[in-house]
């Protein structure tokens, strides 16, 4: 049986994560198949259009996605991701990064990730399915 709560996990998750690190990504949230997080974007982030690289948004809507999924205790990993790359990001700019499950069954999970910028605007959406494993945190 699963002894570490959703934050533990999260954390446990994030220690581990270099990546996510690398992007200096802050929990706001975590409960049961949810995840917020903050991301200030740097300059090491940002493309030859002096823009943030679509994979920056892609990765921390990836990071909202497995934080998520694992909060039940159960290892899951994504199988499926799509992204849809709204508007073009900057240097300075604040993400708030919030993911929420659409559904979850015994084998997989589906989970929304939505990125607003700090005036509220939506900058991406994303869309993660996840398989879900019997191994446990």
């Amino acid at each position: 049986m699963n002894n570490m709560s959703p934050v533990e996990i999260v954390n446990h998750m994030l220690n581990n994560d270099a990546f996510s690190q690398w992007m200096k990504v802050k929990v706001l949230l975590v409960e049961l198949g949810k995840c917020e997080l903050s991301c200030k974007i740097h300059k090491d982030m940002l493309n030859g259009h002096n823009i943030a690289h679509g994979g920056i948004t892609y990765s921390l809507s990836d990071s909202a996605l497995a934080f998520a999924a694992n909060t039940y205790g159960a290892k899951c990993v994504s199988i499926e991701t799509s992204i849809s790359h709204i508007l073009s990001v900057q240097k300075g700019d604040k993400l708030h990064i919030s993911c929420k499950e659409v559904y979850r069954g015994k084998t997989v999970g589906i989970y929304s990730v939505k990125i607003t910028n700090q005036s509220d605007q939506l900058v991406s959406n994303f869309k993660g399915t996840v398989s879900i494993s019997s191994k446990k945190w």
